[in-house]
């Protein structure tokens, strides 16, 4: 069991939808904080000192509205994602 758990840690997460609706709110919550550092660069934790969720970092992936931009050496677990352009697209077309 461990090894799968092992397994699905190290697994990349990739794009493989074309954005569909509207981000929910705990989308777009973690996406706007990413308009507002260098290089779009997305927050693992919210502003209460808490992981962003990985559902929500994953169904961001996967509509294209993040994408993993770089491995994190000192925890590979941990996906370090920026926002795209098709997310800052989602978040203007729906203000």
């Amino acid at each position: 069991m461990n090894d799968q758990i092992i397994k699905s840690a190290n697994e990349k997460v990739t794009a493989k939808k074309v954005s569909v609706g509207r981000p929910s709110k705990s989308q777009r919550q973690w996406l706007i904080r990413g308009l507002k550092e260098p290089g779009g660069k997305l927050p693992l934790f919210d502003h209460e000192g808490q992981r962003v969720s990985e559902r929500t970092v994953r169904s961001c992936v996967e509509k294209g509205w993040a994408e993993p931009w770089f491995d994190n050496p000192i925890k590979p677990d941990w996906t370090i994602c920026r926002i795209t352009d098709l997310g800052r697209q989602t978040l203007n077309d729906n203000e």
